[in-house]
Order: C-alpha cells, then sequence, then structure tokens
C-alpha cells in the first residue's frame, strides 16, 4: 500500500481543483471532463490497446477533457505523487524525434512509472485521429506542484513542448480557449487544421451538388449566410428544432437581423441582403429526404456548425469565405474563371501587405475586392501593429476600403468582415469606375491600394492596366499601390502605362511563379508603384525581382501548397530584397525604364553562371541536339486547298 507522502490521490485532487479554477465546470454543456475514461467513442477505440503494461489491454490518462467547439482537440492529464517521478531522461530524445532503442519491458517500465512518459504514451496513441494536449503533473501539495504542457499533432512523428505565443512553456492549468489559442499558433497545427478544412469544403461541394442542388454561384453565398446565422446564439442553440419547411425562412430572418446589427448603411444593408433572398427560397433545401429527414438545409448548418466556426473563432485571418469559393472553383466544369474572379492565392495577399508595409495608421484600399481577401491580410497586419483599443478602433472602422461590382461577391465580401466585426462600413458595391463611388471612395483618402484586376476582358476600355491606373488615381500622394496583373501588361505595349508613368512612378516588379494560380493557367507579375510622384520627376531606377520559386508543390487532391514548409523563409527573404532593392545575379536587377520598355526581370536580368552545374549544362546540350535532330527532318508539305 502506497505511503500518503506518495499517494496520487492527492495530486488527482489538486489537478481537479485547478480545472474548476479555469473554468471546467459541470455547468459548461461544451466541456466534459472524464476521469480514466471517455465517452468519445474514436478516443475509447484508440484506447483500448493503449495499456502501459504493453500487454494489449486498455488504458487510459487520470483525466480526458473535451470540447465540443474543437472536436479534433483532447486534453489529457497524467498525474505522479513524487517529484523524482515527472519525467525520465529519455523525454528529451522523444522531443528531438530520436526515441532510444528499448525493449517492451523498459518502455512499459518507463511509462508506468513517470508522469511526463505516461502522458506522452497515451498521446501518441490518441493522435492517429486527435491533436493531444498532455498535461503531466507531480506532487502532492499547491506549492510543490510541478506541471509539463506537450503538444502531440494529429498524425505527428514526435511531440513538443508547448508554448504560449510568447514562446514560454505552460507551467500550469490553464483555461480550455487559452490551450487552443497556444497550440492552433503552432504551424504544424496551421497546416493540418488548414488542410483538413479543405478536405471538409471538398465533401460540402459534393453534398450541396447532389443533396442540395445548388448552383456554383449559391454555394459560397450558403456557406456564408450560415457562418452569419450561426453568430446569433438562438439561432445556434434552436436551428435543430425548427422544421424542414421553416428553418429556410428562420435562416434569412437572422441574416437579416446580424446585418441590421452590423455597423453598415440601411442602402447597403439592403444590398447585402438581397443575394441570400434567393437561397431563402430553394426548393430543394427545406426538402425533407431518405437520408436527411430534417432536410439539406439542417444537415449543412450542423456540418458548418461543428467543422467551420471552430475554425473561424480561432484564426482571425483566414478568409474562409475566399477558401472555400477557391475550393468550389476547382470543382466548376469547363471555364475555372466561371465563378466570375479567379482568386488570389492566400499567401499572395499576405505577401502584399508586406510588400507594401502596412502599419496601424495605414488605410488600404481594393477596387476589385472580391471576398475581401486583400482587405482581411491588410486587416490582421494592421492589427499586429496597433497597441491599444483606439488604433484597433480605427482600423475596424476606417482602416479598409473595398469596391466589389458583382452583388454576389459583394454579399460574400460583406460577409467575410462581419464575421470578424470589422470594415463592413466603407464596402461599396458597384463599378469602380462610377464616378459617385469614386467621390466617395477619395474621401477616404488610402495610403495603401491593392488590386487583382479581371484578367482577359475582351473590352479594351477594361484592360488590367486600366484598373491598375484607376487603383493609382484614387490613392492619397504618395500612397503605396501594389497589382498583380498577367504577365503580357510587362511586355507589351499599352495607352494606359503610359498614362500610368505620367502620374504615378513604377518602382519594382516581380515576376511571379507560372502556376500561382493554379489551376487557372495565367502567368502573372506583381507590380508595385507610388502615388501621384511622375515617373519621370522620380528619376530612379525600378527594381525587378525573379520570384519564380516560392517553394509550393501542386498536389492532387489539396491543390498548389507549401508542402515543405519553406513558404515564411522565402517570403521573408524576398520582402527584404525588395525592401533594400537589393542585387543578386539571377534574381534581381535595377533598370531605368519607360512606357515603352518591357517591365520584367527576364529583360534585364544577368545570368547567374555560378549556380549551373555539369548536370544543367549537359541538360540543355542533349535538349538543343534533340531539336536540332527534330527541325532538320523533312516536314510534310501542306495540301493546297484552292
Amino acid at each position: 500500500m502506497k505511503s500518503k507522502a506518495k499517494n496520487e490521490r492527492n495530486t488527482e485532487n489538486l489537478v481537479r481543483k485547478a480545472l474548476a479554477k479555469s473554468g471546467y465546470s459541470a455547468d459548461d454543456a461544451r466541456t466534459s471532463v472524464e476521469e480514466q475514461k471517455t465517452s468519445i467513442a474514436n478516443a475509447s477505440k484508440l484506447l483500448k490497446s493503449a495499456s502501459k503494461s504493453g500487454k494489449g489491454g486498455s488504458g487510459a490518462p487520470e483525466f480526458i477533457v473535451s470540447n465540443a467547439d474543437d472536436p479534433d482537440f483532447l486534453l489529457i492529464v497524467e498525474c505522479k505523487a513524487a517529484a523524482k517521478d515527472h519525467r525520465s531522461s529519455v523525454v528529451s530524445a522523444l522531443l528531438a524525434g530520436s526515441p532510444p532503442e528499448e525493449d517492451d519491458a523498459a518502455y512499459s517500465k518507463r511509462v508506468q512509472r513517470f508522469a511526463v512518459d505516461g502522458a506522452l504514451h497515451y498521446a501518441r496513441a490518441l493522435s492517429k485521429e486527435f491533436n493531444i494536449i498532455a498535461v503531466a503533473v507531480s506532487g502532492e501539495t499547491s506549492s510543490a506542484l510541478t506541471v509539463e504542457t506537450f503538444l502531440y499533432p494529429k498524425g505527428g512523428k514526435a511531440p513538443q513542448v508547448l508554448k504560449t505565443k510568447a514562446g514560454a512553456p505552460i507551467d500550469k492549468i490553464l483555461p480550455w480557449n487559452d490551450y487552443i489559442e497556444h497550440a492552433t499558433f503552432d504551424p504544424a497545427i496551421q497546416r493540418l487544421r488548414n488542410d483538413e478544412l479543405m478536405a471538409f469544403a471538398r465533401d460540402l461541394h459534393d453534398f450541396m451538388r447532389d443533396h442540395a442542388k445548388l448552383t456554383e454561384s449559391e454555394k459560397p453565398l450558403v456557406v456564408s449566410g450560415t457562418l452569419i446565422a450561426l453568430r446569433d446564439k438562438a439561432f445556434l442553440a434552436s436551428y435543430d428544432a425548427h422544421a424542414p419547411a421553416d428553418l429556410q425562412a428562420e435562416w434569412l430572418n437572422v441574416i437579416k437581423r446580424e446585418i441590421q446589427r452590423a455597423a453598415i448603411p440601411n442602402a447597403k444593408k439592403t444590398m447585402m441582403v438581397q443575394p441570400y433572398s434567393s437561397i431563402a427560397v430553394h426548393p430543394e433545401l427545406g426538402k425533407p429526404t431518405k437520408a436527411y429527414p430534417k432536410g439539406p438545409l439542417n444537415e449543412l448548418v450542423r456540418r458548418l456548425r461543428e467543422k467551420v466556426l471552430p475554425f473561424i473563432s480561432i484564426y482571425h485571418d483566414f478568409d474562409v469565405v475566399g477558401q472555400f469559393y477557391g475550393e468550389f472553383l476547382k470543382y466548376t466544369g469547363g471555364d475555372k474563371k466561371a465563378l466570375g474572379i479567379v482568386l488570389t492565392p492566400r499567401h499572395t495577399t499576405e505577401l502584399f501587405a508586406l510588400l507594401a508595409n502596412v502599419n496601424k495608421d495605414s488605410t488600404c484600399l481594393d477596387i476589385c475586392a472580391g471576398t475581401g481577401g486583400f482587405l482581411i491580410s491588410a486587416m490582421v497586419q494592421m492589427l499586429r501593429d496597433a497597441s491599444t483599443s483606439e488604433e484597433q478602433d480605427r482600423i475596424r472602422s476606417k482602416g479598409l476600403v473595398g469596391v466589389e461590382q458583382q452583388p454576389n461577391m459583394y454579399a460574400l465580401a460583406a460577409s467575410n468582415m462581419i464575421l470578424r466585426g470589422d470594415g463592413k462600413a466603407n464596402l461599396y458595391q458597384g463599378s469602380c469606375f462610377d464616378q459617385a463611388i469614386q467621390k466617395e471612395v477619395l474621401t477616404h483618402k488610402a495610403n495603401v491600394g491593392f488590386l487583382n484586376p479581371p484578367f482577359s476582358q475582351g473590352d479594351a476600355d477594361l484592360h488590367e492596366m486600366v484598373f491598375v491606373k484607376q487603383m493609382l488615381d484614387c490613392l492619397a500622394p504618395g500612397g503605396t499601390g501594389v497589382a498583380i496583373v498577367p504577365m503580357g501588361c510587362a511586355i507589351a505595349p499599352h495607352p494606359a502605362r503610359t498614362d500610368i508613368l505620367k502620374a504615378h512612378t513604377l518602382e519594382a516588379v516581380m515576376s511571379m511563379p507560372d502556376d500561382l494560380f493554379y489551376p487557372v493557367g495565367t502567368v502573372t507579375c506583381i507590380m508595385v508603384f507610388t502615388a501621384h510622384k511622375p515617373h519621370a520627376s522620380s528619376n530612379k531606377k525600378t527594381w525587378f525581382g525573379y520570384w519564380k520559386k516560392d517553394g509550393f508543390v501542386k498536389t492532387k487532391h489539396r491543390g498548389r501548397i507549401d508542402l515543405n514548409g519553406t513558404w515564411p523563409a522565402t517570403r521573408d527573404r524576398w520582402v527584404e530584397m525588395f525592401r533594400n532593392s537589393e542585387d543578386h545575379p539571377g534574381e534581381s536587377v535595377k533598370k531605368r525604364v519607360t512606357a515603352d520598355d518591357e517591365w520584367c526581370a527576364e529583360a534585364y536580368m544577368e545570368t547567374d553562371y555560378s549556380t549551373i552545374t555539369r548536370h544543367d549544362f549537359e541538360s540543355v546540350v542533349r535538349s538543343f541536339a534533340v531539336f536540332q535532330m527534330t527541325a532538320a527532318q523533312p516536314q510534310p508539305e501542306e495540301e493546297d486547298n484552292a
């Protein structure tokens, strides 16, 4: 029998008190605290063979905590009474990803004796299907208590110390939301949850196509409208009680109510509600089926509540509406631009905010706002720089200005802002060339402009560079304008280029990866301007960057992704090169240009021969030899059809 000094029950009591003090209460219907068992089916199944004895039986940590808002996370706690049994010397090797070789008996003895080792044992078993926050506790008094916290990502190969955003280890029991905030700050968790969300978007697309019979333009509206409706606590709690025929009407009523609460002029509220009104009378959404007796809309609300609402409550910088829109775009038959626009990849909108060096004092404008991706990335960067509530309020109420012509897209952009509580009042629905809208936009005195204009417009008056000029004309003097346009705009002459340089300065042009907009095959470049400073009078060279390798990889089901996690380092290097106008052979060059010259690095950059390997040389020679032999072959004569 254990002596009182070694009684784990004392440690467990201290943990119970700490959990209660941190808000883990039986009164909270969303949170469950279970001891040495779990009612979660998948977790229970994983623990059936997780005995620390190594004999294949079931096992469980002292505490298992779950929360319905974050179903992909579990918090487990393992206790030991004696401080000397807190962790073994093996843990450091485990954290380094290089566990030592040990037989089953040694492993079993270690994980049974030590708190940290036992917690990581259960974490490894549960991480097959969950992200695990593993807490190891030792000691019998509050003053002698030792607490260590670890993160074992779902599908991960090794645990890691869970730290705060400031980089400090977590040495006490925290409220659930604090654990989630710190855990989701981890880049591996962010990537994992993003991947899972996009996989969910693919499944949701198929469901809406097969069971709700929604069109491509209606699908993102249902997503954005439902996420707005779920902001209403009454709807969140009661949607499942509505009859299928009544849920659509209630869905629209709640959206109207949420929009009425938003700080938006009444005229804009009416424009925003209109696209959702047609969804509310869709004949299939409220129709009970054998598979979904409560109707497809009920099922859509349930899925979005479980999978998406927890995500956007944590990742405020995530353009969820835009990401779903982009995911749906991949499944559009025929023309990949059928939904109306080509969305800018998220990592590129983030890059724009860094190139423009936005801060708490910036006012950012996007005259082709789409779903609001540029404005969201700018907002995140601006809020990071803000240190007072007054600065944050200015950013939310005055710092973001957008124009979007398509009514459905305007509703998506406005809903995106509502989901963040930011920027709705300064969104305008209509053409960015409309004089009344331009007059309103000018009153904001924006000092940063972002633009991804409509590509390949047949009307010469709607050429991409015409949009660039309009964006620059709407900025305050000295403002920074950043645009992404087809490479043809940098090569082919156009009257708008002359008009632009008469009034504005071309600071830089960066050639972007050929498949940046995959699956749409448009090769692009980024142009950076200073507004209302004529190019000639600036009397400076333009900086050209060759940014073809961002490290992203095309994958079969996930699209183009940062598979190896190299983007942050590449991004930071690119931004530093740009800000300092650095010359790097094969990567960048400075050149004085006019409206008649080519605006791309390829035209002026010197080849860096030091990077060419023997393999590169031999490969090119072989390719050239094959070309020569092919060209020497006699070609068949064309038929004379005259």
